[in-house]
C-alpha cells in the first residue's frame, strides 16, 4: 500500500502547512474552537456537579442529573450538529458545532465530578465537619482535593472527546483540521484524508498527555503521597521467644 508513503510525503512538504489553508491555520482553529467548547462545558457541569455532590442535590437529584446526562450520550453528536444546523442557529457560524460539542462534554464532566464529591471518604468529612469547618472550607479543603483524581479523569475525557469530534465542525462549513479531511474527500486525495486523520489523532493524544502531567502536577495529595513514600519503614518488632523455667533441683533424703 502506498497510502502512508504519500500521507508521510503529505505531511512533509512545506506548502501544505502555510496559508489560510495550511496545517497551521486549521490547528489554531480546531484549538480554539476545542477549547472554548471545553471551557463552556466546565462553566456548566462542574458547578452543578460540585453542588449536587456537596449535599444541594445527593440522593434522588444527584441520580437523576447524572442518568439524565449519561443518556445524552446516546445521542449520536452528528445528528445533533445535523439539526442545530438545519434550524435557525444555522445563521450563526460556528454556533451549532460549539452547542454540539458543549452537550457532548458535559456527561463525563458531570458524572466525574458528582461521584468524585459525592462518594469522598466520609470519616476524613466528618472530621473536618467535628472540627468546625463551614460548607465551604468542607468543599474547598476536604472534599475538592479527595475528588481531584476522578475529576480530572472526567476532564482529560471530555478534552479528547472534544477534539477527537471537533473534525465535524468541517462539515458545517467550519474551521479546523476537518476541513483538511473533508478536502482530501471532495479531490479524492486518500493521502490528504490520511494525513488530516493523523493529524487529528496526535493532538488528541498531545492533549491526554499534556493534562495528564497537569493532574500529576496539581494533584493536592502529591506531597503527602511523597512523603508517605520516604518515610523510613518502621523496624520489625523482634520476635518474643518462650524461656523454659529454671529447673527444679530435688533434694536428696
Amino acid at each position: 500500500m502506498d497510502v502512508i508513503p504519500d500521507a508521510w510525503t503529505w505531511l512533509t512538504t512545506g506548502e501544505h502547512w502555510s496559508g489560510e489553508s495550511g496545517v497551521w491555520q486549521r490547528l489554531g482553529e480546531h484549538l480554539y474552537l476545542s477549547g472554548l467548547c471545553l471551557a463552556l462545558a466546565c462553566a456548566i457541569a462542574l458547578p452543578l456537579a460540585l453542588w449536587l455532590g456537596h449535599g444541594g442535590g445527593r440522593g434522588f437529584g444527584g441520580a437523576l442529573a447524572i442518568n439524565i446526562s449519561n443518556a445524552g450520550r446516546a445521542i449520536p453528536t452528528f445528528a445533533v450538529l445535523v439539526l442545530l444546523t438545519l434550524g435557525p442557529l444555522g445563521r450563526h457560524g460556528d454556533l451549532p458545532t460549539i452547542v454540539a460539542l458543549v452537550l457532548f462534554a458535559v456527561p463525563p464532566l458531570l458524572t466525574n465530578a458528582y461521584i468524585g464529591i459525592a462518594e469522598a471518604d466520609r470519616d476524613v468529612v466528618q472530621a473536618a465537619r467535628g472540627m468546625g469547618m463551614s460548607r465551604g472550607q468542607l468543599l474547598a479543603r476536604v472534599e475538592l482535593p479527595l475528588a481531584f483524581p476522578l475529576l480530572m479523569t472526567g476532564v482529560r475525557t471530555a478534552a479528547v472527546q472534544v477534539v477527537a469530534t471537533a473534525t465535524l465542525a468541517a462539515l458545517a462549513a467550519g474551521g479546523g483540521l476537518g476541513r483538511i479531511i473533508t478536502a482530501g474527500f471532495a479531490t479524492y486525495d486518500t493521502a490528504q484524508v490520511v494525513a488530516g486523520a493523523t493529524l487529528v489523532a496526535v493532538l488528541a493524544l498531545t492533549v491526554e498527555g499534556v493534562l495528564a502531567l497537569a493532574q500529576r502536577l496539581l494533584d493536592p495529595g502529591r506531597g503527602r503521597n511523597r512523603a508517605r513514600r520516604r518515610a523510613p519503614a518502621a523496624a520489625p518488632a523482634a520476635p518474643l521467644t518462650a524461656t523454659a523455667p529454671d529447673p527444679v533441683e530435688r533434694s536428696t533424703p
